[in-house]
């Protein structure tokens, strides 16, 4: 497959180990496993009973039952179950099988971006049109849906979007999940939201899955569930035809998921009040703080206000951001995610839920003092 260089990996993986202040990072603060063996009613003894004991064959086909289940407690809709759901390798895995199964050379499909660079290039390599929709400030970093609508015609297999989004932290409400359905509806159109980020702000976050027949939600324990390691994803949606697909596809590629990791995810989601609870008072200190620094740098500017743990800020120097972000690193140690990742000029993703509050502040000075030299 002749396919484009994923630029967001190759910033990222060689800094990330390094980076005296990781503010590239869009995870939440990664828990430990004495963290997570202390979470309120898990029995450690138990759970490492159940590991010694547990087989080292292939694991569940479909992912483990109790995973399942607590996967399908993210949802509000009653009739989204543990069969709604497929256990995949993470989300990067949930993201590339859908556009495997969904996307045929002769199609058509709309990209709201930016976005996480999968939903482009994938699809574009697997030979199908890809028509992006532009957020920009006009809108607030927004959808104009009369103008979304306008990109969609009876060839246009699915609207692809990551929601919060990544890089901005754009988050759509029920309304807007609403008017997205209404123009897919009418052709047919999947509509498949990255929703990795759901869940770090107050109340329930409504998920495509809930509100449009033909919605895919993919998700994953990297970012809100502060376990990247585990690798475990996840792909739902109501369409059991298309999981049939996903599955045979998977064959092809992981067959199945560890038994241990999908235990102590399991655990994890079941714990899921609490993990959200820890991790949404993580970001909105680092908001907070990410705005009220901003208040003495006229030369930073918020794309919009953010319901994930990253925000896109950009500026006024005529430096190509690749080079702002390359320099920047190499004279403070501080890490931030150049805007070309996500194909934005003159701006960067900077991260604010990978530590606590004091770690972020003390990168912040770093990019005010490299800001000052300029």
């Amino acid at each position: 497959m002749n396919i484009e260089k994923f630029e967001l990996e190759w910033w990222l993986n060689p800094y990330d180990a390094i980076a005296t202040y990781n503010m590239g990072s869009s995870c939440c603060k990664p828990m430990d496993m004495q963290e997570l063996l202390s979470l309120p009613g898990v029995n450690k003894d138990e759970v490492m009973d159940q590991i010694a004991h547990m087989s080292l064959h292939y694991g569940y086909f479909e992912g483990m039952p109790r995973l399942k289940d607590a996967i399908a407690g993210l949802f509000e809709t009653p009739s989204i179950t543990a069969d709604n759901v497929l256990v995949v390798h993470g989300a990067t895995s949930a993201n590339a099988l859908t556009c495997y199964a969904l996307c045929e050379k002769g199609d058509n499909v709309i990209v709201v971006v930016p976005s996480y660079q999968q939903f482009v290039s994938i699809p574009a390599a697997l030979g199908c049109e890809v028509r992006q929709y532009v957020c920009g400030p006009e809108d607030g970093f927004g959808i104009n849906f009369r103008k979304l609508a306008d990109l969609v015609d009876g060839k246009t297999k699915a609207i692809f979007l990551t929601s919060p989004s990544n890089p901005t932290g754009y988050g759509m409400s029920r309304d807007e999940l609403e008017e997205l359905a209404a123009i897919a509806r009418p052709v047919g159109a999947y509509v498949v939201c990255d929703e990795i980020y759901r869940g770090l702000t107050e109340g329930y976050a409504a998920s495509i899955v809930d509100i449009y027949e033909r919605g895919i939600s993919t998700g994953g324990t990297s970012k809100v569930f502060s376990s990247a390691g585990l690798r475990i994803g996840w792909i739902v949606t109501r369409d059991l035809g298309l999981t049939h697909v996903i599955k045979n596809l998977r064959s092809f590629n992981t067959i199945c998921e560890s038994p241990i990791t999908e235990l102590l995810a399991a655990i994890i989601l079941e714990h899921k009040d609490q993990i959200f609870a820890r991790n949404r008072k993580i970001c909105e200190e680092g908001r907070a703080a990410l705005n009220e620094w901003l208040e003495g740098q006229p030369h930073f500017h918020l794309a919009c206000q953010s319901k994930g743990s990253t925000s896109f800020l950009t500026y006024d120097w005529d430096i190509p951001t690749k080079e702002f972000c390359e320099d920047l690193f190499d004279k403070t140690g501080a890490l931030v995610c150049h805007g070309m990742c996500f194909n934005m000029e003159h701006g960067f993703r900077i991260g604010y839920g990978y530590g606590d509050v004091e770690y972020f502040k003390a990168g912040l000075a770093k990019l005010a003092e490299y800001a000052a030299s300029l």
